[in-house]
């Protein structure tokens, strides 16, 4: 498997950017399409965004469609989540998952390699 690490998270106002970073290593990264996800306290893990191992494809939560862009830079094994028009309803942990597969995923059954998460606060 991939190992995955998070980095970028912080405190916000609303309105505010964030670009959040996924570093990978242990295996070749341009074999895994890429997801972000997020988990709200007391809520379930949901789906934000991923990419395709070439990065052609790209796929949003339809909460996401028009503020956040996934991007990918193989060269540096890393995929990025440029957060834009920030809001308190997207704070939560943020998790970046990996799987070897063609077509990215939208769901965490999809994914089998997470990083530890990265905690992102907007304060209204």
């Amino acid at each position: 498997q991939v190992q995955l690490v998070e980095f970028g998270g912080g405190l916000v106002q609303a309105g505010g950017s964030l670009r959040l970073s996924c570093a990978a290593s242990g295996r070749t990264f341009s074999n895994y399409a890429v997801g972000w996800f997020r988990q709200a306290p007391g809520k379930v893990r949901e789906f934000v965004a991923s990419i395709s191992r070439t990065g052609r494809a790209t796929y949003y939560a339809d909460s996401q469609k028009g503020r956040f862009t996934i991007s990918r830079d193989n060269a540096n094994n890393t995929v990025y989540l440029q957060m834009n028009s920030l809001k308190p309803e997207d704070t939560a942990v943020y998790y970046c998952a990996a799987e070897v597969s063609i077509i990215p995923g939208t769901m965490v059954t999809d994914f089998g390699s997470w990083g530890q998460g990265t905690q992102v606060t907007v304060s209204s």
